[in-house]
């Protein structure tokens, strides 16, 4: 009786090592990095890149997947490192501009990194947005101890969906952890209200320890119509064009930055209640995803405020980013 070949569907962790064996084999056979670049740039033991590339060689990787689909992506990530000094690029195929098709891609990608770095005792920041809070949709589980969540920006008094403060409550509700929160709206009325509750002690340990967080995940928005903060009446849309006005394109954390990534003078800023993103740049690791062409000045911009060295976008943006002027 002849027997009928059947493929077993992948396993989640044999498709994240088919894909590290990919962006291995790239850096060392096309790109020429030694193999302790490799393991420098990948974030593991020279051993396992070494185990990782020998597995590449015996399984066909090297001669089926880099010389098919995936090289023209992987050329992309590596262009979008150089041009932007980013230490890590994914690129996320996307299959339309729609901002519910992008979420879904690049949160599902953003899910997917964060899963496979949460460890014991890492503290982690995080900011808000469509794309992050479809990033919690796809976090994997895993048992961690004494991991923290820290909330890098305050929250809405009233919120049907999309509450700026809820992603960083979802994902220490996830990994049953410990969670700081700013138990403040997102923006006050006045600069003078802002400057007094900055003043009180839990709110001012709490921008202590934000900045001391070994990894902070953020998003990043453009100042239009579509964008959630004025879509949803955060903000009016008269403040907007305000804001563009001051040389706004964008903000992070709530603060509206200009195209090289400075936070604007502006008032909406000084009645913000979140965390500057100057207090961000020394983080360890700053990730930012968020994704869409419209939103390509505001990304880079948001990698200038923060010193992000990861960067996590769809294939539309990614292209067009690079026709950007680079940073250094």
């Amino acid at each position: 009786m002849a027997r009928t070949a059947t493929r077993q569907k992948k396993t989640k962790f044999q498709s994240d090592q088919d894909e590290l064996k990919l962006r291995a084999a790239w850096l060392y056979f096309i790109e020429g990095l030694t193999q302790e670049q490799v393991a420098q740039h990948l974030g593991i033991s020279r051993i396992k890149a070494l185990r990782l590339l020998a597995a590449t060689r015996e399984d066909g990787t090297v001669q089926i997947s880099i010389n098919a689909q995936a090289e023209p992506l992987l050329k992309l990530q590596r262009a979008l490192e150089r041009h932007f000094g980013l230490f890590e690029a994914i690129v996320a195929p996307a299959q339309d501009q729609s901002e519910a098709s992008i979420a879904a891609v690049v949160g599902h990608a953003t899910g997917r990194y964060i899963s496979e770095r949460v460890s014991d005792g890492l503290t982690i920041g995080v900011g808000w947005g469509a794309t992050l809070a479809a990033c919690m949709n796809s976090l994997s589980w895993r048992e961690v101890e004494n991991m923290t969540v820290v909330s890098l920006l305050g929250g809405l008094t009233h919120a049907a969906a999309h509450n700026p403060s809820a992603v960083a409550w979802r994902l220490a509700e996830f990994y049953k952890t410990e969670l700081f929160q700013i138990t403040a709206p997102i923006f006050v009325p006045h600069e003078e209200l802002a400057s007094a509750l900055w003043e009180l002690d839990d709110l001012r340990q709490l921008r202590k320890r934000a900045g001391e967080v070994d990894m902070a995940l953020l998003s990043v928005s453009d100042i239009s119509k579509q964008a959630s903060i004025f879509r949803r009446g955060i903000l009016s849309w008269e403040e907007g064009e305000s804001l563009r006005v001051a040389g706004g394109v964008g903000d992070v954390l709530g603060r509206f930055v200009d195209a090289e990534g400075t936070v604007i003078d502006h008032p909406v800023n000084r009645r913000a209640m979140s965390i500057n993103p100057a207090d961000i740049r020394k983080v360890p690791k700053v990730i930012i995803s968020s994704g869409g062409v419209r939103k390509i000045h505001a990304i880079r911009a948001g990698i200038a405020a923060t010193n992000a060295k990861v960067l996590i976008t769809d294939e539309a943006a990614a292209q067009a980013m690079l026709e950007l002027p680079p940073l250094g």
